[in-house]
């Protein structure tokens, strides 16, 4: 059902996708390799570094079961090439919802495009989930 695809252009010791300017091993690879997000802000920061690696587990496995679609198919073709946090609402370590604005920039088949959401998380059981969007393009 899902599949886990490593993009061969991060590794651990390079900048994490997710824009923070620090190592992967030390951003958002923790959260991959198990580590609870501590705040909804950087749950979303991991799931965008998942899309861009093509973690599909990942994205799954923080995904509100309640909203999680039976099966998430990535587009090999989409390469994510940036994120910018716009906005966060909550979401720290003494909330259970939160909400994050953010722009994902993507090329594919040579076109440029972004796109615009507002995600909402909860927090269950001390762990923070993607519930859905509320919004966007």
């Amino acid at each position: 059902m899902g599949r886990r695809r490593r993009n061969s252009e991060h590794s651990a010791d390079t900048a994490c996708p997710c824009g923070r300017g620090i190592p992967m091993d030390e951003c958002c690879g923790v959260f991959l390799a198990g580590r609870s997000a501590p705040t909804a802000e950087q749950l979303m920061r991991s799931r965008y570094t998942a899309f861009v690696l093509g973690d599909v587990d990942y994205l799954r496995r923080t995904w509100h079961p309640s909203t999680r679609p039976a099966r998430l198919d990535l587009d090999p073709e989409q390469h994510w090439t940036g994120l910018e946090v716009v906005h966060t609402t909550g979401g720290g370590f003494l909330h259970t919802e939160g909400t994050v604005e953010f722009r994902a920039h993507w090329t594919h088949a040579g076109v440029s495009d972004s796109m615009h959401e507002h995600s909402r998380f909860v927090r269950e059981n001390g762990d923070w989930l993607y519930l859905d969007a509320d919004g966007g393009r």
